[in-house]
């Protein structure tokens, strides 16, 4: 997807052509709602998955901390995101624990 199209109802979305799997974005997300997934075509060999998308609190952490540009996060004014819970920041946790992969 290109950086020039926004996505309809959806709270996070990644260009891929950009994302060089860097894990800076997984590991600010407060959430959860990022890990990286495993991708035989990548160069890294792993890429960005956006897991858990009602978990998004619009933090922009991603999208402010990402080198490449690569990851956007809906305005406030057309996207309702959710509130920051409990299990959420657990699930943030266990992501990292688990060296930022999808568990």
């Amino acid at each position: 997807m290109s950086s020039l199209q926004t996505p309809v109802n959806v709270p996070v979305w990644v260009d891929y052509d950009r994302c060089k799997a860097c894990d800076i974005c997984v590991d600010v997300c407060p959430s959860g709602t990022l890990a990286m997934r495993f991708d035989k075509s990548s160069i890294n060999g792993k890429i960005i998955d956006i897991i858990n998308p009602n978990s998004c609190i619009g933090c922009n952490n991603c999208e402010l901390s990402c080198p490449d540009f690569a990851i956007h996060v809906a305005d406030r004014k057309e996207f309702k995101f959710a509130k920051l819970t409990k299990e959420a920041k657990e699930m943030a946790a266990k992501i990292k624990e688990n060296k930022y992969m999808v568990l």
